[in-house]
């Protein structure tokens, strides 16, 4: 029998910190082996720490010399920024954009070690606002949904500039 070492560096943790596109992404905890969702609360400097170490998912022309220098900033990176858009209560795309945040290596284990506060079992609560959805009962689902204000991301986070 063979033994074989996982390469965890290059396995990332993504922080989303928006429940409905969390909901979208998990189906409302419906989808196979997402049938959990937890709400993990995280110290600011270590977000923050997050954010300026981090690049951009992705190539862009506008914050990049070139996609070489890319593609090395982002191998190094222990994070990195991807901004997709934001959900609606049906989980339809809305014309503007939320954080979703990587975390590989360093910045891994320091969420894991030294970032998280505190972790709570949401599952119930996604359950509900589902049901209050199906139902038809928007009202109710969205008066059940956490309280989520604007960021105050620090200057240089990656791709602010094209969202805010």
């Amino acid at each position: 029998m063979r033994s074989e070492k996982k390469d965890y560096e290059h396995c990332l943790t993504w922080i989303k910190p928006s429940f409905l596109w969390m909901m979208y992404r998990c189906g409302w905890g419906e989808k196979a082996d997402q049938e959990t969702v937890l709400a993990i609360e995280i110290g600011r400097s270590g977000f923050d720490w997050a954010l300026r170490n981090a690049c951009l998912s992705h190539y862009d022309r506008d914050e990049h010399a070139d996609r070489e220098v890319w593609q090395r900033e982002l191998k190094g990176a222990p994070a990195r920024v991807q901004w997709d858009p934001e959900r609606d209560l049906g989980l339809r795309a809305l014309p503007y954009r939320s954080l979703q945040l990587g975390l590989a290596g360093v910045a891994s284990r320091r969420y894991a070690d030294e970032w998280t506060v505190a972790i709570r079992d949401v599952t119930p609560l996604a359950r509900e606002v589902h049901a209050l959805v199906r139902a038809g009962e928007t009202a109710a689902a969205a008066a059940l949904l956490p309280e989520e204000r604007p960021y105050p991301a620090p200057e240089g986070t990656p791709g602010l500039r094209r969202v805010s």
